[in-house]
């Protein structure tokens, strides 16, 4: 799938600075070549995703991790407008929260997400998830290209 040349773009919208760190250091250790692109809030998510205000410049990314619970707008209104954008629905979204409750999985699968995580509470469990993530989706999956 990827060009062996070409570092995986990767866009976290997560609004915890533990969980971000976490996924940076669990993809250092995964030996994943990417970029992680962080963004903090739904609203920002839209800009990078868009190209819009200081990520004008942003590249399309690969895969997209992304937390349901986030300030200004979450995950779900997120989902939502990626899935609902022709430029920009066949981009993956991997839901990657700490809810467990059926009707945010229910919620999420209605609105497209490629798949559902709950994100494990310690780090030897967090990194597990993402040597999955970066397996799955980097190994056996064929993304679609830009």
């Amino acid at each position: 799938m990827n060009d062996v040349l070409r570092p995986i773009e990767l866009l976290l919208a997560e609004d915890s600075p533990t969980d971000a760190l976490m996924t940076r250091e669990c993809l250092a250790q995964a030996k994943l070549h990417n970029n992680l692109h962080v963004v903090e809030d739904g609203v920002e998510a839209m800009e990078f995703l868009r190209r819009q205000g200081k990520h004008a410049d942003a590249p399309r990314p690969d895969l997209i991790l992304l937390d349901l619970n986030m300030p200004r707008k979450d995950g779900r209104e997120v989902l939502a407008e990626i899935k609902a954008d022709d430029a920009l629905k066949c981009i993956p979204v991997v839901i990657l929260t700490t809810s467990k409750r059926e009707e945010d999985v229910l919620r999420a699968y209605g609105l497209h997400a490629n798949c559902y995580i709950t994100k494990p509470v310690d780090f030897s469990g967090f990194v597990e998830v993402v040597l999955a993530i970066k397996d799955f989706w980097f190994t056996v999956v064929t993304l679609p290209p830009e």
